[in-house]
């Protein structure tokens, strides 16, 4: 049906009109130079604007449609319903981090991929980064006090610290020309002074922010059954965090008697931890090295086909992210440009980090776990899975995904690598089941955190008592899971449906498992329930 895909094309082009840092991200031109409206009319124009969608969405006869446009359309559909769920926690409202991290991302965007002229990077930074300044003002009109949580305050104040580092040294570096990078040095400078005084802002907040941020049982339930096309609602959810963290806990016990029958499995992970690489860049190295080894492996046992052409490069994370992101981390390619190069990025410590604490993140990142994280963020994990995906002729897959299926697909990755044979130690086993006892502990956690039944404290007391993580680490975590509501719970939830659905398949026959990877991911990185109509329907 033509007129459907036309729509599609609609609503595409007033989505990135609106979201243009997203624009910038996606690959799609026109948008660089902006950051976007955040003023509260915005806010409730765009909210008027996806109710006015779903009506529209609700006049489209299904039966009019082929089996792909049916796929967009229950993919639109529950996002914005989605976004109708989640509008009842006025997130623009509550959290004061959303307005720095949106110039941020828009700057870093721009010279990430560097598909324009350095003359056009430089214009177009230049506007964003003295674009902040409004975007700032708007969040302090936007945030109301009494809906604010206080650690929201404190998680804000993070990427300002950094962000006045990155746009007052980072970004003229970026520019060779003289002139240029001169122009963009103002620009940067005046972007350091807006995070400053928005950083005084914060802390004249902190006191009088007063704000829950438990996102209620209903709405978790509603994200899960109406956004994420799941058959369960929170609580089900929360047994199945429940089982699962059982089920692993058990594996785990198993492996760590086969290194150490005098010892438990945290006790033994903790001592791997030791060892470690010994500087950032030998760390770089070590994920570069087993990259290579995990494609591959791939190719060698034939999991899945490989785009033409796609490169992953593992490099240092970006300087501003350091204080705020102590894990590996990914970022695809512009799903409208023509490059499938995507960056792995390795969690080098922020500049000026005390050497204890550089060897705590090297710890973090011991020899005994890198397999596993690189299974996750490279192949096949998200690198993998977003490149293959760029295939897919549908626009909407390429702009609309969810967690639930591509954080479910990289630990997905995870466990299909483990079951061929390529975590080759025991040690390097036990380190993907400390990966997965963890996603299991994450889903409890979020759950009850976010049903109230769980304090922050509770919380981290239970991260610590269940998972390897020290109580900093947890601390960091649960901050996370309450400014994020479902997210954590994403990674096992999804990857057990992606699982359940790989044995519906195979069973059936409609393929080996190669077909089945090529055909769920290729599909895009769709709510569960879409995922499986993907490729258990007949088209």
């Amino acid at each position: 049906m033509a007129d459907f895909d036309a729509l599609i094309d609609e609503w595409i082009t007033a989505e990135l009109e609106e979201s243009p840092v997203r624009a910038t991200q996606l690959g799609v031109d026109g948008h660089d130079e902006l950051l976007g409206d955040y003023s509260a009319a915005a806010f409730e124009r765009r909210e008027a604007a996806d109710d006015a969608w779903l009506a529209r969405l609700g006049d489209v006869d299904p039966s009019s449609l082929s089996f792909d446009q049916r796929i967009d359309l229950g993919l639109l559909r529950s996002t914005l319903t989605g976004r109708a769920i989640s509008r009842t926690w006025v997130g623009w409202r509550r959290d004061p981090g959303i307005y720095p991290g949106v110039a941020l991302q828009g700057v870093f965007a721009l010279f990430l991929h560097r598909v324009h002229s350095e003359a056009d990077l430089a214009r177009f930074a230049i506007a964003r980064m003295r674009g902040l300044t409004d975007v700032l003002e708007d969040g302090r009109a936007n945030i109301d006090a009494d809906l604010v949580p206080p650690l929201f305050v404190e998680r804000a104040a993070g990427p300002c610290r950094a962000g006045i580092g990155y746009f007052r040294n980072l970004v003229p570096q970026e520019i060779e020309n003289d002139t240029l990078r001169y122009q963009v040095a103002e620009a940067g400078e005046a972007a350091a002074a807006a995070l400053e005084s928005y950083l005084v802002w914060l802390d004249e907040l902190a006191p009088k922010a007063k704000g829950d941020w438990v996102f209620g049982e209903m709405r978790y339930s509603a994200m899960l059954q109406d956004k994420e096309v799941l058959g369960f609602n929170t609580e089900g959810l929360h047994q199945r965090g429940v089982d699962a963290f059982k089920v692993v806990e058990r594996e785990l016990i198993d492996v760590a008697r086969r290194i150490d029958a005098n010892s438990d499995w945290r006790s033994i992970n903790k001592a791997l931890t030791d060892h470690h690489p010994s500087s950032p860049e030998d760390m770089r190295l070590a994920y570069e090295t087993c990259t290579t080894k995990a494609r591959q492996f791939l190719i060698d046992h034939g999991l899945v086909t490989l785009a033409t052409g796609e490169e992953c490069v593992v490099e240092p994370s970006p300087p501003f992210q350091r204080p705020v992101l102590a894990v590996a981390s990914y970022a695809t390619p512009p799903a409208f440009k023509p490059t499938l190069t995507g960056h792995f990025f390795v969690p080098f410590p922020p500049d000026g980090t005390s050497e204890a604490e550089v060897q705590q993140r090297l710890a973090s990142n011991s020899y005994h776990s890198i397999p596993t994280i690189t299974a996750h963020e490279a192949y096949p994990g998200h690198h993998w899975h977003l490149t293959w995906m760029q295939g897919n002729p549908r626009p909407l897959r390429k702009i609309l995904t969810t967690p639930y299926f591509s954080e479910g697909w990289g630990l997905y990755a995870e466990r299909v690598m483990y079951e061929h044979g390529f975590f080759e130690t025991n040690e390097e086993v036990l380190g993907h089941l400390d990966a997965r006892i963890f996603r299991a502990a994450r889903i409890v956690v979020d759950t009850s955190l976010h049903t109230g039944s769980m304090t922050f404290d509770d919380a981290v007391r239970f991260m610590t008592s269940n998972t390897a993580l020290s109580e900093a680490t947890a601390i960091a975590e649960v901050k996370r899971y309450c400014a994020w509501p479902t997210q954590a719970a994403s990674y096992l939830t999804g990857c057990l449906e992606i699982e359940r659905i790989r044995s519906d398949f195979l069973n059936t026959a409609r393929g080996d498992l190669r077909d089945f990877h090529n055909r769920v991911a290729g599909a895009g990185a769709l709510p569960i329930g879409l995922a499986e109509q993907a490729v258990m329907a007949d088209a």
